[in-house]
């Protein structure tokens, strides 16, 4: 059955696979908030377990917002991020903003663990922070925050180093149009230089969530953008629809570069039913997709994780899921 939590709302979420236990990471906030608007800025972190990606042990909470009147580049909001394992080591990446800038400016930080249960923050975070050679900064004239969230940290295969990939802005064009996915690299994981995106701007005001995967050959950029982010100058163009959803570009790359197979998304409505999504291996081997559970159809907040659903590509590269009827 679906990850339903009686109290808490859960959206964007991220996994680490420990032989054959799933552990999901999750953002929560208390459904007592009411306004589910309200959840960015009272959130924390979740953690369950699973081997069947079905039916899930709730474990302990791996991380929340560092105390009020510290110096902490989290005392407000500890947002989306990834894991990735590394000489025994377990490093879960992730985006904090501070209470006195009242979560604006986002900035990206490192927990560590040797068990997935006890998480320990990294005393010279935050590691990855905006470089304004290529990303824009904070202007409230021209954006509602400083996009540098949701880090997916991999291993280049070839070059045996680690990058990360960041919902960010460029600096430049029309402000509906100027995210991008950022890239940084680093060799242990912990000293990082950033460098320029990895994906043109111009098609959607951020592009949250990214996941890298390798499918058949091919490495596929998965994205989520809502229908309120589509630039003008893209919704122009034929066969582009206003869609809340799960989006993808594909590369002969880890590093690109990307290009759209496509028009149409991975998953996505004009309700925003899911959000999210991460494409991973399912017990059986095969590839399967999830996602958040945004919106019912009446419009309200779901707030929880979805069942997954398979996952099939086209002979032209193109992904979608499973019929489940």
């Amino acid at each position: 059955m679906t990850l339903r939590l009686p109290d808490r709302w859960i959206w964007d979420f991220w996994f680490a696979r420990d032989g054959a236990d799933y552990h999901v990471f999750y953002l929560q906030a208390p459904r007592s908030l009411n306004d589910p608007d309200l959840r960015h800025w009272n959130v924390s972190i979740g953690h369950a377990v699973s081997q069947d990606l079905r039916t899930w042990e709730v474990l302990p909470d791996a991380l929340g917002p560092s105390p009020n009147g510290s110096d902490a580049f989290d005392t407000y909001t500890t947002w989306t991020g990834s894991i990735i394992e590394h000489a025994g080591v377990w490093y879960l990446f992730y985006t904090g903003g501070r209470r006195s800038e009242d979560g604006l400016v986002q900035r990206i930080g490192l927990a560590t663990s040797t068990d997935l249960v006890q998480w320990e923050k990294h005393p010279e975070n935050p590691l990855i922070v905006a470089d304004p050679r290529w990303y824009e900064r904070l202007d409230l004239e021209v954006w509602h925050d400083q996009a540098w969230r949701d880090p997916w940290v991999f291993r280049h295969a070839a070059q045996n180093d680690f990058h990360a990939f960041i919902t960010a802005r460029v600096k430049h064009g029309p402000p509906d149009g100027r995210g991008v996915i950022a890239h940084a690299r680093s060799n242990d994981l912990i000293r990082w230089e950033v460098l320029p995106p990895v994906t043109e701007p111009g098609a959607f005001g951020h592009m949250e969530v990214p996941q890298l995967v390798r499918l058949q050959g091919s490495d596929y950029l998965l994205f989520s953008v809502q229908a309120s982010v589509c630039s003008s100058r893209w919704l122009d163009q034929p066969g582009h629809e206003a869609l809340t959803g799960v989006r993808y570009l594909r590369a002969d790359d880890p590093l690109g570069p990307f290009q759209p197979v496509a028009d149409e998304p991975l998953v996505g409505d004009a309700a925003g039913s899911l959000y999210a999504g991460k494409l991973l291996r399912g017990p059986d081997g095969e590839w399967v997709a999830m996602a958040t559970r945004m919106h019912a159809p009446d419009g309200a907040f779901v707030g929880a994780l979805s069942d997954p659903v398979g996952v099939l590509v086209s002979p032209t590269g193109a992904l979608s899921l499973r019929p489940t009827g």
